[in-house]
């Protein structure tokens, strides 16, 4: 086997390059897994076109890897509860284990963290933290999920987006049922968003997107969404009023905003969340300072909740949603690419490739 490992590394913003690494040595408890395939996320567009951590030195992205075992020390076997041949996800943040924000449950505070997947630089060895990237390693503090082998690998990728929906809408959103809900933005978490909550018996599930996004649209319908939302061109709604009219005044239960970079959205989410209801803020704006009034959250007494990532125990609980088949998630993935058009991967989501509908895209490093 190859002592040197391939992986896509960002060096600037749209400047990504295929570099090779040392493959790393691995002790009693450590590990190294073969990437089957890496979802890609919005935030992987945000960090590609530089709107986040500018000046980051050069490092591998991809914070959704999924893939085999490949070696692994004999305590981190015992810790991890896998062995070599095991299909494995991983969780962005590796925790210390051992501080007490990681000791009382809140590890993705965790002040000692190695850094994460996907986010570390490549000067931090041994480099491969990254899942674009034909092997990664694993650090002995990695958060590592089992998954079903016998799962197609591009619907096993989906792990961590399935994740931010299970979190955003049933741990931060409390969605229960017979709630409305309201999900600002159709991408893959807005979509998850709206299985999520349909399978915590949530009522009536609205969604939002763009004419472009007649494809995720359908798709959302397809998962249960009961009404779909256009927000641009002709025939473009007024979300705040359309959701007054569904509603008979009352307003939405619970509002997730997942919109990428638009500032509009979260105004919507406070005047179309009922009184007493819950606001979740997940969609990255690129560090701008949004403008909203603070006399909507006191008045309708809201509950806004910002969402950071996905923990483990939404994490465990997506996965079983995946293994239980009960969805047609393969519906999702549009895309597979190998580790030579990661960059071309990324822009193909980002929607910026004409005549390219993107939903769920992966990048499968030994396609």
């Amino acid at each position: 086997m190859s002592e040197m490992v391939r992986a896509a590394v960002q060096v600037g913003p749209r400047k990504i390059e295929i570099q090779e690494f040392p493959r790393p040595a691995t002790g009693a408890d450590d590990g190294l897994i073969r990437v089957e395939a890496n979802g890609l996320c919005g935030s992987d567009v945000e960090f590609y076109k530089g709107h986040l951590r500018q000046g980051m030195p050069a490092f591998i992205p991809g914070h959704e890897p999924m893939g085999i075992i490949e070696e692994v020390g004999e305590n981190a076997a015992k810790r991890w509860g896998v062995q070599p041949g095991d299909r494995v996800a991983m969780e962005v943040v590796i925790p210390c284990r051992n501080c007490f924000d990681c000791l009382t449950g809140n590890y993705q505070a965790c002040r000692n963290r190695v850094g994460g997947h996907g986010v570390t630089p490549v000067e931090v060895a041994p480099a491969l933290w990254g899942g674009f990237a034909e092997y990664m390693y694993l650090a002995p503090g990695a958060v590592v999920h089992k998954i079903d082998k016998t799962l197609p690998a591009e619907v096993a990728a989906m792990y961590n987006g399935m994740g931010a929906g299970v979190r955003w809408a049933l741990h931060y959103g409390q969605v229960r049922l017979g709630d409305t809900v309201l999900v600002l933005g159709a991408g893959q978490r807005g979509i998850a968003a709206v299985i999520a909550a349909k399978s915590a018996g949530a009522g009536t599930v609205l969604i939002t997107g763009l004419e472009a996004d007649a494809h995720k649209l359908a798709l959302a319908r397809e998962f249960g969404a009961d009404h779909t939302l256009v927000v641009d061109g002709d025939d473009a709604v007024d979300v705040v009023e359309r959701v007054r009219e569904i509603t008979d005044g009352r307003g939405v239960d619970v509002t997730l905003e997942l919109t990428p970079m638009a500032a509009g959205p979260v105004s919507d989410a406070l005047l179309a969340t009922k009184h007493g209801g819950r606001v979740v803020l997940a969609g990255i704006k690129g560090d701008r300072e949004i403008p909203i009034r603070t006399d909507v959250i006191i008045n309708r007494a809201l509950t806004v909740q910002g969402a950071f990532g996905v923990d483990a125990k939404a994490m465990a609980e997506a996965i079983a949603l995946i293994e239980s088949r009960r969805f047609p998630l393969e519906r999702m993935h549009t895309h597979t690419f190998g580790l030579d058009d990661t960059a071309h991967a990324i822009e193909v989501l980002a929607g910026d490739v004409p005549g390219e509908a993107a939903v769920h895209v992966s990048v499968h490093p030994h396609h």
